[in-house]
C-alpha cells in the first residue's frame, strides 16, 4: 500500500510530533511506500508583512498546500492520504485536493480543535465544554481562548464555522481516528459521524522493556502549562518536600517550576533524547499525571510508563480515568485537589510492594493495548476500510478558490 502522510508541525515539538514520526516509521519498515508532505509553523517567522496578512485566509483555504499536495497524488499516486494535524498552514482545502482525485482522507483527531477553537477544552482553570455543538463558537471568541485574543480566536472560530457549513467536516473525511473511547464519544457528540470514527491508540516502540533500576523519585512528563495540571501538582509537592519529584517538560510554567526547585525537592530536567527519556522512565517509581479538564486525548507518557512497568497516579476525569484502572495500573486522585493528589502519593510512596504490583500489571497493559504489532493491524484495517468507501465527488468550492489563486 501506497500511503500518503500530512502534518503541520507547531512550533513547540510535541505529542502529535513523536506520533506522526513513529506512524511513518511503523509503516515503512512494514514494507509500505510512504511519502511525506510537512509544513512547519516556523516558516510563519520568514513571511514578509504581505505574506503574514494572508494568514487569516489560509487558515480557511491553504491554496498553496491544496495545490502542492494535488501534485503529489498525480505523481505518487497514493492510495489513502493520511492527516494528522492541518492547522493553520494546510488547513481543511488539502481534503478537497484529495476528494477531487478520488483519493480516500483519514484524519487523526490529536486534540479537539474542531470542538474549542484553542484545542484545550479548558478555561480558567477548568475544564470547559461551553463551545460544543455551537455552528460559530462564540464564547471561545468572547473569551479570547486562542492565545489570549478575541481577534485570533475569532479566525479560528471563523474556519470551524465555514467549513461547517460546506460540510467538510462529515463529507470530506472518510475515516477519522481518536485514540479513546472518550473521545469518539465526545465527538459524536459534536456531530461527527459515528461510523466514520474509529479507535486506535498509541503505541510505543521500541519495547523498552519493565524497569530493572532502583526507582528513588516520582516523574511528571508533560508541557509545563495550567491545564496539564502542574499547578495542582506544584502545590502538592508543597506536602511532599521528603519525597524527590523529576519534572521533565517545559512550557509557561517553567519559571514557576523553577522557582520553587530549592524548597519542594524538585529537579526540572533538560529536554532529552529518546533513549535518555526512558532511562529517566526506568528510573522512577510512578509517573504522576494531574491534568485537571477534559482536553487530553491521550497519555503517551502514561503508555510509555506501562511499557517500562511503572504505575500511574492520574486525575479521576475524562481520558485519565479510561487508560489509568484505579487500584489495577495505578491510583486515581480528585482533578484539581492537591491535597488528594498528596495523600495519593505519600500512599504510593509508602507501599511500594503495592506499587511494584500495579507496575506489573501496568506492563501487561502495555503488552496488550500498546504495542507495535497490534497498531500496525489496527492501522491497516482503517486505511483498508477507507478505500473501500466509495469517493464522493468534491465541493465546486475548490475550483472557484483553485482560478482565484491563478
Amino acid at each position: 500500500m501506497k500511503i500518503l502522510m500530512v502534518h503541520n508541525s507547531y512550533q513547540q515539538p510535541g505529542g502529535e510530533d513523536s506520533v506522526f514520526d513513529a506512524e511513518r516509521e511503523l509503516l515503512s519498515t512494514r514494507g509500505h511506500r510512504v511519502c511525506v508532505y510537512k509544513r512547519h509553523n516556523d516558516e510563519i517567522k520568514k513571511y514578509g508583512l504581505l505574506k503574514k496578512s494572508t494568514l487569516p485566509l489560509r487558515t480557511f483555504w491553504a491554496w498553496d498546500s491544496a495545490t502542492e499536495i494535488r501534485r503529489i497524488i498525480e505523481s505518487e499516486q497514493p492510495d489513502v492520504v493520511h492527516f494528522h494535524n492541518t492547522f493553520p498552514l494546510i488547513s481543511p482545502a488539502a481534503y478537497y485536493a484529495c476528494k477531487r482525485a478520488g483519493i480516500p482522507v483519514v484524519q487523526s483527531l490529536h486534540n479537539p480543535r474542531l470542538i474549542c477553537p484553542a484545542a484545550t477544552l479548558h478555561r480558567s482553570g477548568n475544564a470547559c465544554l461551553d463551545c460544543l455543538n455551537k455552528t460559530f463558537t462564540w464564547p471561545g471568541v468572547l473569551h479570547g481562548c486562542y492565545r489570549d485574543s478575541q481577534v485570533q480566536t475569532g479566525i479560528v472560530a471563523g474556519m470551524l464555522a465555514v467549513h461547517r457549513h460546506l460540510r467538510t467536516w462529515n463529507e470530506m473525511v472518510d475515516t477519522y481516528i481518536v485514540f479513546t473511547d472518550f473521545y469518539r464519544q465526545l465527538f459524536v457528540q459534536a456531530g461527527l459521524p459515528p461510523e466514520k470514527i474509529k479507535i486506535k491508540p498509541h503505541f510505543i516502540t521500541p519495547d523498552p522493556g519493565s524497569t530493572s533500576a532502583a526507582q528513588e523519585y516520582a516523574l511528571f512528563v508533560g508541557r509545563l502549562a495550567p491545564e496539564k495540571g502542574v499547578p495542582t501538582l506544584l502545590k502538592a509537592w508543597t506536602q511532599l518536600s521528603s519525597i524527590p519529584l523529576k519534572i521533565r517538560g517545559d512550557g509557561p510554567l517553567e519559571t514557576e517550576v523553577r522557582r520553587l526547585q530549592p524548597a519542594s525537592n524538585l529537579v526540572l530536567t533538560p529536554r532529552l533524547s529518546r533513549k535518555e527519556l526512558t532511562t529517566l522512565f526506568h528510573g522512577a517509581r510512578f509517573l504522576v499525571w494531574p491534568s485537571d479538564g477534559y482536553y487530553e486525548t491521550f497519555g503517551l507518557a502514561a503508555a510509555e510508563a506501562f511499557a517500562c512497568g511503572i504505575p500511574v497516579i492520574a486525575s479521576r476525569i475524562g481520558v485519565m480515568a479510561e487508560i489509568v484502572r484505579d487500584g489495577v495500573t495505578g491510583l486515581l486522585f480528585n482533578p484539581g485537589d492537591p491535597d488528594d493528589l498528596a495523600a495519593k502519593v505519600l500512599w504510593a510512596w509508602e507501599n511500594r510492594k503495592q506499587m511494584a504490583e500495579l507496575g506489573a500489571a501496568a506492563r501487561i497493559e502495555y503488552e496488550r493495548k500498546y504495542q507495535a504489532d497490534s497498531n500496525y493491524e489496527t492501522l491497516l484495517e482503517i486505511y483498508s476500510r477507507a478505500c473501500d468507501c466509495k469517493p464522493r465527488k468534491a465541493s465546486q468550492l475548490w475550483s472557484a478558490i483553485e482560478q482565484d489563486s491563478m
